[in-house]
């Protein structure tokens, strides 16, 4: 299902818990399309049908280069017998073990913080990305989004990251200096990427929240006093902007999140996950005014911001000419997530 304006579409899982789309099909399908290459940078792979469409598209000739984040395949602490498969991550051990296995150019990332992407770059033609890591919680469990777009100067953007991640160059590690984001329009939709920590996600965020004028909603992972999103929001609902947001309960229930701050100053706070089979609300997202949607694999911390590899992707703006195609365009994109976020606090109700 999802939502699909143009060459751009959006879809938000896991199916069977409630929210429209598969999200383990929607990733399998884009690799399923791969012509000529595969540019895969991911924190997490896991997942067998998306390994297996991995080595598929290998033996279909398809150039296919991979980055993951190391800690999943170490087995900490050290095992007496090395040799003897099992413990935590085995399963990441074991798809690792085939990629290797199937010729394909694997590596682990430079990072000692977090490698924390999650995308795609298919033929240099289109970019999957989002909040989804590539395992069967990732995708079957945890609630998340995943964002495509079929676009050759999107594609070149992430691609050109991509390129930095595999020569080491990321994170507190880049040695270059990456461009100022410049803002596309695809199928009407004006379309903005941000990596960190080159781009200063988190300012570009606090940016886009001080244009709204009518009502901010989200649903995040982690959020941390350590941000200052948190600040941005307060400042709003002073001037007495609608907010109404879902955490993970359990990260939304600790000392550093700003929950109870943000409660005090009046926004509409509510707790989802780790309950009733759901596992965390893994979402980065947040919508405003119905119009623009930030989405990505950035959470609301400070490492996330100045030490971790993540990207965002903004899709819409608050830009005065915009036609109103586009508005239209941008505000059909907007009213799925942000119907997806009431979803989430309507079913899962727990107000904190």
């Amino acid at each position: 299902m999802g939502i699909r304006v143009g060459q751009v579409a959006f879809f938000a899982g896991p199916h069977h818990q409630g929210a429209p789309d598969n999200l383990e099909t929607v990733i399998v399908d884009f690799i399923n399309q791969a012509q000529k290459r595969l540019e895969i940078a991911v924190q997490e792979l896991e997942s067998e049908p998306i390994a297996k469409a991995i080595i598929a598209a290998r033996k279909r000739k398809v150039l296919v280069k991979l980055v993951i984040e190391q800690s999943y395949l170490k087995r900490s602490p050290l095992k007496d017998d090395p040799w003897t498969p099992g413990g935590k991550n085995e399963p990441n051990r074991a798809v690792h073990d085939a990629i290797l296995r199937s010729n394909i150019d694997v590596k682990v990332d430079y990072n000692a913080n977090i490698f924390h992407q999650k995308f795609i770059v298919r033929d240099r033609e289109a970019v999957l990305t989002g909040s989804t890591n590539f395992t069967p919680t990732g995708t079957h469990k945890n609630l998340n989004h995943v964002v495509i777009v079929e676009d050759s100067k999107v594609a070149k953007i992430y691609a050109r990251e991509f390129k930095e991640i595999q020569e080491g160059r990321f994170g507190r590690r880049n040695e270059g200096h990456d461009p100022h984001p410049k803002e596309l329009v695809v199928s009407d939709v004006p379309i903005k990427i941000l990596f960190a920590p080159d781009h200063n996600p988190e300012m570009e965020i606090m940016k886009q929240m001080m244009k709204a004028r009518e009502r901010i909603d989200f649903a995040i992972f982690t959020f941390a006093k350590s941000s200052g999103i948190d600040d941005t929001m307060l400042r709003l609902l002073d001037a007495g902007m609608p907010i109404q947001g879902v955490f993970d309960s359990k990260q939304g229930a600790q000392d550093w999140s700003p929950v109870k701050a943000l409660s005090e100053q009046g926004a509409s706070l509510f707790a989802a996950g780790n309950r009733e089979g759901v596992g965390k609300l893994h979402h980065k997202l947040m919508v405003l005014d119905d119009q623009v949607v930030i989405a990505g694999s950035f959470n609301y911390t400070g490492p996330a911001n100045l030490l971790n590899d993540e990207n965002i992707i903004i899709l819409g703006s608050f830009d005065e000419q915009l036609s109103p195609v586009q508005k239209a365009a941008q505000g059909q994109i907007a009213g799925f997530a942000r119907k997806e976020i009431e979803r989430i606090i309507n079913i899962r109700k727990l107000e904190l």
